[in-house]
């Protein structure tokens, strides 16, 4: 289990760097069609559905590479 702990700060360190040093690698996080954004006086609502569901495809795609 260590090891993956290891590999999880890792991987949480690379993508702060990409988010940090690389912000057009994430420009589209949030403008895909089905987010859903709320703007009405001084109330905002921000729901990422589409993105939420485009990392987890990632994700899921990244962690059975490393499984097999």
């Amino acid at each position: 289990m260590g090891k993956w702990i290891i590999y999880l700060g890792l991987a949480l360190v690379v993508i702060g760097a990409i988010i940090q040093y690389a912000p057009w690698a994430v420009s589209w996080f949030g403008k895909l069609p089905g987010d859903i954004r709320i703007e009405t006086g001084r109330t905002r609502v921000f729901i990422p559905l589409t993105s939420m569901i485009v990392v987890s495809l990632v994700l899921t795609v990244i962690f059975n590479l490393f499984r097999r």
